[in-house]
């Protein structure tokens, strides 16, 4: 190999890049205050994600289908978060934005493994509430911790499946015409994209995990909240629906804010050519659109969510109660 093409290495089915160059944010003046307001961003969601882990596991009331639920999607979103925003902060720390081949595999696995499980989540909720709302009484035999056990062990192996399927195909492509990945991570579709042989496999599979994860649970959602709305209309006083419909507005907050951005900036993308402006404003839309909902689900929980505010009130009532006595 030349010295030109010394990043590559070849084996007998593929050219392979010794590290890709991630372009993150290109030719934007002041980039480092966006990066130091993603590491505030990634500072909040670690630190709110694990108040709400660490009140589940302690607290026995907690220990429930629905906070089953809650605990995976905080759990989801610490990883997504730790997945993402540490290789962006090593840019600004460190002036690197080059990735090893398999760390950028390793990278991509866990960005969409974390992503996935944020979206089957959140449908998981959805099937509680519309199982607490339409069936009420049989709510506690089919909505169960064994049932929410069982559906999320087979969650997690199904997209490990599938995203591992994903990633691994990324290594029958050949890289020999550049190593710049267009995104701020190891992106699926920027990275097989670069390739010089046949892709098409991997479109396949960038299709159907924007089917699984996008476009399918958000029919689904809409579905259940179809279903819900039905029977809420057959309550007979505005009282009792807006009561049945409260128990749906944390879970509405966190369904907007994670399908919305995400959908209005693919459809952004697949509308608009890629020029240095549009593009720099996908990779600020996008990032955001990943690291901002993981950060607000938790407050949103917290502030939402009756259980969880008593707890915390109690908590501190009782802190208060050795002040009190002293003072008096």
């Amino acid at each position: 190999m030349s010295s030109s093409n010394a990043s590559f290495s070849q084996n007998i089915s593929s050219v392979r890049p010794e590290y890709f160059f991630i372009i993150g944010l290109s030719g934007i003046p002041y980039s480092n205050y966006y990066y130091i307001f993603l590491f505030l961003i990634y500072f909040i969601t670690v630190i709110g994600n694990s108040i709400v882990l660490l009140i589940i596991v302690l607290e026995r009331s907690l220990h429930s289908p629905k906070y089953m639920a809650v605990f995976n999607l905080a759990l989801a979103d610490i990883g997504e978060t730790n997945a993402l925003i540490p290789n962006m902060m090593k840019t600004l720390l460190f002036d690197s934005q080059y990735i090893s081949y398999n760390a950028c595999l390793v990278n991509m696995f866990f960005v969409f493994l974390f992503s996935s499980m944020q979206s089957l989540t959140l449908v998981v909720l959805a099937y509680d509430r519309l199982i607490a709302i339409c069936l009420p009484l049989r709510y506690h035999v089919i909505v169960n911790n064994n049932n929410m056990c069982f559906v999320f062990s087979a969650i997690w192996v199904f997209n490990s499946v599938i995203v591992a399927s994903m990633v691994s195909l990324i290594t029958q492509i050949s890289f020999c015409k550049s190593n710049v990945i267009l995104s701020y991570f190891c992106d699926h579709g920027p990275v097989y994209r670069l390739a010089c042989n046949d892709n098409y496999i991997n479109k396949i599979m960038g299709f159907l995990y924007t089917t699984l994860y996008l476009i399918a649970p958000m029919l689904l959602i809409g579905l259940s909240y179809l279903g819900i709305f039905l029977v809420v209309r057959k309550i007979g006083t505005w009282e009792g629906r807006i009561k049945a419909l409260k128990t749906c507005v944390s879970h509405l907050l966190l369904v907007a804010i994670y399908f919305l951005p995400i959908f209005f900036t693919y459809l952004t993308a697949l509308l608009l050519e890629i020029a240095d402006t549009t593009f720099n404003s996908r990779v600020i839309s996008t990032s955001l659109s990943y690291a901002v909902p993981a950060m607000l689900n938790p407050i949103i929980y917290v502030l939402n969510t009756a259980e969880i505010k008593d707890i915390i009130r109690k908590a501190l009532k009782n802190r208060s109660l050795p002040i009190d006595r002293i003072l008096k």
